[in-house]
Order: C-alpha cells, then sequence, then structure tokens
C-alpha cells in the first residue's frame, strides 16, 4: 500500500489545507473540543488499543522509559482532554496583522499570521503526540500528516481515528488530519522527499530519528527533544529549595527529555547539601554517578553512606553530556559559576538549564550566558513543557535556533506575509 497510501493522503492534506487557512476560529474550536470530550467518552477504546501496544512492546524488551512514553491511562487521557480545551480557548493566531507602520510615501505595511501549510510528524513511542500536534496545527489552520512509530501503531490508530469524526462532526475539511497506518521505513524516506507538498517535518524520538530525518529531508525540519539537562547549585543557594528543586528535576517523572541529568554543586556548600540531596533521592532509588570529591563527602559521612552506599557509583567521563532517561544522575562539585558555565557549555545540548542562587547576578549571568531553550533560575527544568508553559499542547521543544526554540506551540507553526495598502504610489 504505502507510498500509495502516502501518495494519497498527503495529496487529500494539501487540499485540505487551502480550506483550513480560511476557517473559522468558531469551527477549529468546535473540533478541538469535540476530541476533548471523546478522548474521555471513548477511553476504553483507546486504552484497550494502547494495551495491546503496551503488551507487545514489553514482551519486546522496550525501555522502561520508552514504555513510560507508551502508556496511557484514564488520568493522562484527562490531561490530554484538558489541554485541547486549553488550545481552543487561546486567541486563534490566524490572521493577526502586527507590526503595521506608514512609510513616508504613504504605503501602509505590515504582516499578517498565516498557517504553514501541511505539517508531516514522524514520531515514536508516544502518542500523546497524536493529539497533541493535531490539535495545534488544526487551531494554527495547518493539516498534519501523522506517521507514528509501530511500537504504538493501534494507539495511535485508535487516536487519530477519534480525532478525525471529532472533526469532521465539526465542519472542518475531510482530511485535515491524515494518519499513514503503514509502519515501513520506506514511507519515512518517501514523506521526506514531498517537498511542494508537506511545508515542514517535525520529528519527535530519539536521537537516531532526528538524525535520519535531518539529514534527509529535502523540507525544513525542526529538531529538538534531546535533553542533557543540568541544575547549578550555587554558593548562595537556599539549600532546602535547592534540594526540593533538584529531587523534583530528577524524579516526578524521570523518562522525559526535561528530566535532570547533572547536577554541579559549589565546592563551598557541597559538604552541607550533597548529604542533603543523596538522602532525598535515596529515598527515590536515584543511581548517583560521582565525581571523585563527590564521592569523598557522601562515604565521609556514615549516616548518609548506610542509607544510598548500593546507589553510588563512580563517575565517568561517558555520565558527562549523557541523557539518562531513568532514575540516575551524575554529579560534578565545580569551584566556580565560570566552571559550571564551561561544563553546560561543553555538554549541554541546548535543552533546559537551572541555577539555584540567591544571588541576583549570578542568576542574571546564568541566564545571559546559558545557550540553551530554556534557561532557569531557582525552578525545576521539569516545567519545559508547552502545557506548563501555558500553551495548552507543544508540537515539540526545538533546541534549534530556527525558525522556532522551545516548546513549540500555535504561533510556532505559522509564517506570515507581508499586506501593503497604498492609494496609487508608483515607485519612481
Amino acid at each position: 500500500m504505502k507510498s500509495d497510501e502516502l501518495e494519497t493522503k498527503a495529496k487529500a492534506a494539501k487540499a485540505a489545507s487551502r480550506k483550513l487557512a480560511f476557517l473559522s476560529t468558531e469551527i477549529k474550536n468546535k473540533a478541538l473540543l469535540n476530541i476533548a470530550e471523546a478522548v474521555v467518552t471513548r477511553q476504553d477504546e483507546i486504552l484497550a488499543a494502547n494495551k495491546v501496544d503496551y503488551k507487545q512492546a514489553k514482551a519486546s524488551g522496550m525501555n522502561e522509559a520508552m514504555l513510560d512514553r507508551l502508556m496511557l491511562s484514564a488520568s493522562r487521557l484527562k490531561a490530554m482532554s484538558q489541554d485541547l480545551k486549553t488550545v481552543a480557548a487561546l486567541p486563534d493566531p490566524v490572521g493577526e496583522i502586527f507590526e503595521m507602520r506608514t512609510l513616508a510615501n504613504g504605503l501602509q505595511i505590515g504582516k499578517k499570521r498565516v498557517p504553514l501549510g501541511v505539517i508531516g510528524a514522524i514520531y515514536e513511542s508516544r502518542p500523546n503526540v497524536t493529539i497533541d500536534i493535531s490539535s495545534l496545527c488544526l487551531k494554527a489552520g495547518n493539516a498534519v500528516i501523522l506517521r507514528g512509530g509501530k511500537e504504538a501503531i493501534n494507539s495511535n490508530m485508535a487516536l487519530a481515528g477519534v480525532a478525525q469524526q471529532s472533526c469532521l462532526q465539526a465542519g472542518m475539511p475531510n482530511g485535515a488530519i491524515q494518519f499513514i497506518e503503514s509502519t515501513e521505513r520506506s514511507v519515512v524516506n518517501h514523506m521526506l522527499k514531498m517537498k511542494g507538498i508537506i511545508d515542514l517535518i517535525i520529528p519527535r524520538g530519539g536521537a537516531g530519528l532526528i538524525k535520519l530525518i535531518s539529514e534527509n529531508a529535502t523540507m525544513p525540519v525542526v529538531t529538538g527533544g534531546v535533553g542533557v539537562c543540568h541544575t547549578y547549585v550555587d554558593k548562595s543557594a537556599d539549600l532546602d529549595k535547592a534540594t526540593a528543586i533538584a529531587y523534583n528535576a530528577k524524579v516526578q517523572r524521570p523518562t522525559v527529555c526535561n528530566a535532570l541529568d547533572c547536577l554541579l554543586v559549589h565546592n563551598q556548600i557541597a559538604r552541607d547539601y550533597l548529604p542533603s540531596i543523596a538522602k532525598e533521592w535515596g529515598k527515590a532509588n536515584v543511581e548517583m554517578h560521582c565525581d571523585e570529591r563527590t564521592m569523598a563527602i557522601l562515604k565521609a559521612n556514615d549516616v548518609i553512606l548506610n542509607e544510598v552506599k548500593n546507589l553510588l557509583v563512580p563517575a565517568t567521563e561517558e555520565d558527562w553530556g549523557r541523557e539518562f532517561l531513568s532514575l540516575t544522575a551524575a554529579i560534578k562539585v565545580v569551584d566556580s559559576l565560570d566552571e559550571a558555565l564551561e561544563h553546560i557549555a561543553k555538554y549541554g545540548s541546548g535543552h533546559s538549564e537551572a541555577i539555584v542562587t540567591e544571588d541576583y547576578s549570578s542568576a542574571m549571568r546564568f541566564l545571559n550566558e546559558v545557550d540553551a531553550a530554556c534557561v532557569y533560575a531557582n525552578a525545576s527544568t521539569r516545567f519545559t513543557d508547552g502545557s506548563q508553559f501555558g500553551l495548552g499542547a507543544e508540537i515539540g521543544i526545538s533546541t534549534q535556533k530556527f525558525h522556532a526554540r522551545g516548546p513549540m506551540a500555535l504561533k510556532e507553526v505559522t509564517s506570515y506575509k507581508w499586506i501593503i495598502f497604498g492609494s496609487g504610489q508608483v515607485r519612481p
């Protein structure tokens, strides 16, 4: 079927995109609210499909991080529904006129926000992406072509079917959401050559998938999602605050891209702080890959050592710059803010970085000098998320600088055109 299926559905998406570009906000919002209701009322059907995928993935030996991303539950579907309602409540970006000005010759010139057209999404494991990407594309007037991984095929088909039916009931053009059922690798390769039909490709998955798409796509690609995230505890940090932040960043959901991977601690507070965070992480069975100074401090504390000694592992060079996606973290003692900044510059992935400090100048240096999509002062990196940022959902988290950075939502899936009002002007 394969290429024929893709060709047929891609052309239908292109046709739908021309109608979507001028569709009323009322119809788009009605479609989103229909989907929000359906993912809850039809949750038995969706969860049954997900159970099939989960069982097969577990039997195949999929790791815990990927299994967690694959799994759906009633609570996750409820959260998905709420995100859809949030997107529906957001202002419609399409048609926004901005930066209008009058030139010396009397021409009025400005920009008008327009959809991108057709967005292709190629993603692995996470079935929630089916709804997240669809909702944002539809609200911003784009058609979407979805190609999920084989490990989530049943879940994705169920969710896409729910979304398609909900859209048609609201009066959306047929073809606005296209789901590619074929899981053959050749379909991905074909999608990447469909310049002229697909305007933007967004990959969601591991480093291998992102590399494949970045190197082979003939249309623009927005990449990201791989997160090597640091939290630096400065010498002036409030240690209770630092413990709570580092615990949340590592433990709250360790299998996602904005979870903490490396903890950097200033040597002036290391003897006081490291036992505190080690004790808390120990309660959650976090394996700690410690540099020599960290290991020496923790081994010198008999009380803490008795509680966490089985969780302490000597760090190796490979631990710096590693995305763990599990209850594992690297820890390093540094001598200054400058050393922390150098470490992050060398090993960070440009995703999310945090400083815990009570010193304003240190906080501002960190915010100014760290080159990442999201930079925090005194907060957990776990907030890097479209929903948490008040965007309703996200198409992805871009670690690029062009054309979008960080959580991508409605405005990031639009472009603009120049509009010019004249009164008979001609160029001299």
